[in-house]
């Protein structure tokens, strides 16, 4: 009997190391999820990881992506109007007269709308070939003016029109002049003109502002995975919660401290 029961403690005595390393080791698993996946909760929805962590500044995270988002949201929206509204303008106004159809094009298409009056015609002449326009003052007479001077040895002096140098400067001028179904004009229309040009000021600002909110939103996630993750690693190092809290202070301006 008593040879049974020695038996039985060896057993006993030989099991439990195996129960107490299989438990750590499944602590230890564990432990490292824990770590994980708070600061990937957090880049997902910033104040996730702290909310896991029964932070309460996960508040202030989840807050400022909300209203980050709204903001990105909002000015998107009205420089999607504000661009809709500047493309009507140029096709009911400048347009009018040219387009048989309403066509959309390039952005810079609708800049050059903005510095020039007058696109100028894109063939003066209605016989064979393309005879470009000569005034400077309109977009397409400065597009023919540039192609004079990067081919021409005189801008001034035309070579013969089949000499190598006359056509790399029409192939230039066709390439990039503003063709028959684009051309405008915003003689007589000064005071939509001015309204064009305010149009599409308001519609970049509103889009350069929204991805000034889209850089905050980015930030805002960045942050609260790195708080997650060094808050998850200290409190598993310490194997006892662990929090970092930022502190303002007269003296020191911003301080870190960790709570455990």
């Amino acid at each position: 009997m008593r040879s049974a029961r020695a038996r039985w403690c060896c057993a006993l005595l030989a099991v439990a190391p195996a129960a107490v390393v299989g438990q750590s080791r499944t602590d230890s698993a564990a432990a490292r999820a824990r770590v994980s996946l708070r600061p990937l909760a957090s880049l997902a929805v910033p104040g996730v990881g702290q909310f896991l962590a029964h932070e309460d500044r996960g508040a202030v995270y989840l807050a400022a992506e909300l209203y980050t988002l709204n903001r990105y949201l909002a000015l998107r929206s009205a420089g999607g109007h504000d661009a809709q509204r500047f493309r009507a303008l140029a096709y009911q106004v400048a347009r009018r007269g040219y387009a048989t159809v309403r066509r959309d094009t390039v952005f810079e298409y609708y800049e050059q709308m903005e510095r020039f009056v007058q696109s100028g015609a894109f063939d003066t002449d209605p016989g064979a070939g393309v005879a470009p326009e000569t005034d400077p003052r309109t977009y397409n007479g400065s597009v023919w003016l540039l192609a004079r001077r990067t081919f021409w040895q005189n801008s001034d002096s035309a070579p013969p029109p089949t000499s190598p140098e006359y056509q790399r400067a029409l192939q230039f001028y066709e390439a990039r002049a503003v063709g028959p179904e684009f051309l405008w004009s915003w003689q007589n229309s000064d005071l939509e003109w001015q309204e064009y040009r305010a149009t599409i000021a308001h519609s970049d600002n509103a889009f350069r502002r929204a991805q000034n909110e889209l850089g905050l939103l980015l930030a805002n996630h960045i942050v609260s995975t790195i708080d997650a993750l060094v808050s998850a690693r200290l409190a598993a190092l310490a194997r006892r919660p662990a929090s970092l809290q930022t502190q303002i202070s007269p003296r020191l301006p911003w301080r870190v401290t960790v709570a455990f």
